[in-house]
């Protein structure tokens, strides 16, 4: 991950547009919900396509919907349901911060993904 030495608002923003893209894995966790959150005794964990969540801040706050796609350069997921309606009335996906979600669900189908969840007791 990108270590920052400094608190400066300036080089915070500079890090995090300038990491690595292995390092922007890590921009992509998003809180558990509380039920997950005791059953893995985790409070966060990466959104994958196919999760369910539940926007926590914007316009959609409140909306659930399972993850379409997920933009590992900008840190932002496409929630099914969460659109944007443009000028000439088209209907395109709104990008949402995956810090803004809440995963509500898991797709646990990836055995690596289910035991890296596990391995934290």
């Amino acid at each position: 991950m990108v270590r920052i030495a400094s608190s400066q608002p300036r080089k915070q923003r500079k890090a995090r547009y300038t990491a690595p893209l292995h390092a922007r894995g890590k921009f992509l966790d998003a809180s558990l919900s509380k039920e997950l959150r005791e059953k893995y005794n985790r409070r966060s964990f990466r959104v994958v396509e196919g999760d369910t969540v539940k926007v926590l801040r914007g316009d959609n706050r409140g909306d659930e919907g399972v993850v379409d796609g997920v933009n590992t350069e900008k840190g932002t997921v496409l929630v099914h349901g969460v659109s944007v309606t443009k000028v000439d009335g088209t209907e395109v996906p709104r990008p949402v911060c995956a810090s803004s979600v809440q995963i509500v669900k898991l797709k646990l189908e990836d055995k690596v993904r289910e035991e890296r969840l596990e391995g934290r007791k």
